[in-house]
């Protein structure tokens, strides 16, 4: 029988990860801290406009996006066999195309038509915001699992996988290689050029993203098109979900889209700032949720997101200007200058 309270081995938890271990490991915590620097990079812009639920919604939308791209491409392929061949080809698909550009063309196309719909239900009907959100997502992300169970045999997509995802499997993937030299499993160099496109895009459009976060109509009177300007960020962060699908799947992405933003517009109110802090938060998330996996024996990307879950506590409880142990000592002083006015000035009638 499994103990309560795993036993605590310092070696095995925080030594070994890092020297024997490590061609295991490194990688590990390497796609655990591009899957939450690219995700926590673009949550600040879904907090600032209030949409964080929108990456929920994106995050499940895109499944049927996916189904629906993998059969088009599919057979597309079967299609151009049978005019090479003379005859149709009926062979499995190749496991790599899921990471093609059929995946991320279906998933951006996913990501703009959930946006249009949360919005023309929004705008059209009497029905709140939250409500067309909770509409679209469950009932886009309901119509990628039938169409996955209906076409199970054609779309090589595995619905846990997509739901949870397995970090821990990413050492064992088949590496990139260039110029015949191995440089790193192919998840992750895909995870880190998404993840190093992001910062870059994040600094070539500042001003046209912050400014159409804050205010549209600013934007739009600085001529910055705040409807583009949106649709984009919904395009790309279809990109970042599909990306980090195999690492920590569908359910888990949701979490880094918002904790690293959320943590660190806790501690400052500079935006360069805050971006700064939510790839801090990534890292240490990161390393602490691997040596939480190891020690728990538990998956790896839920250990790193009940890590950065903790950070935020911290910094909920002991932030400088927001926690809510400086409230406490706040509420306490006014409290007591209240009473001390009082007992000098007394009210009339006593």
């Amino acid at each position: 029988m499994r103990a309560l309270i795993p036993t605590w081995d310092w070696h095995t938890i925080f030594v070994a990860p890092w020297t024997t271990d490590f061609a295991i490991y490194g990688w590990i915590f390497l796609m655990g801290f591009l899957v939450c620097a690219a995700c926590g990079l673009a949550g600040n812009y879904l907090i600032l406009r209030r949409m964080a639920l929108v990456g929920d919604a994106i995050s499940h939308s895109v499944l049927p996006g996916l189904a629906i791209a993998f059969l088009a491409a599919n057979a597309w392929r079967t299609g151009m066999a049978a005019e090479v061949n003379g005859m149709v080809d009926t062979g499995g698909q190749e496991p790599g195309m899921i990471h093609g550009f059929a995946m991320f063309t279906g998933a951006m196309v996913a990501g703009v038509v959930t946006t249009l719909m949360i919005e023309i239900i929004h705008k059209h009907t009497r029905i709140k915001q939250d409500a067309a959100i909770g509409i679209t997502f469950s009932t886009l992300f309901a119509l990628g699992v039938v169409l996955i169970s209906v076409y199970a045999d054609k779309v090589d997509l595995d619905a846990d996988c997509v739901l949870h995802g397995e970090i821990a499997f990413v050492s064992i993937q088949p590496f990139f290689s260039l110029s015949g030299v191995e440089i790193a499993p192919a998840s992750v160099v895909l995870m880190g050029l998404v993840a190093i496109l992001t910062l870059g895009l994040i600094v070539v459009f500042y001003k046209e993203l912050l400014v159409s976060s804050f205010d549209p109509g600013l934007a739009s009177s600085m001529g910055i098109h705040a409807g583009f300007v949106h649709y984009a960020l919904m395009c790309w962060l279809s990109v970042i979900v599909v990306s980090a699908f195999e690492a920590v799947g569908a359910i888990l992405v949701i979490a880094m889209l918002i904790l690293p933003g959320a943590t660190a517009s806790m501690l400052s109110t500079r935006f360069p700032v805050v971006l700064s802090l939510s790839l801090l938060h990534a890292a240490v998330s990161s390393i602490l949720g691997l040596h939480l996996a190891i020690w728990l024996n538990s998956s790896t990307a839920g250990s790193m997101v009940v890590a950065g879950a903790g950070l935020f506590g911290l910094v909920w409880l002991f932030s400088p200007s927001q926690g809510l142990l400086r409230r406490w000592v706040w509420l306490r002083k006014n409290k007591r200058s209240a009473l001390q006015a009082e007992s000098l000035h007394p009210p009339y009638g006593c």
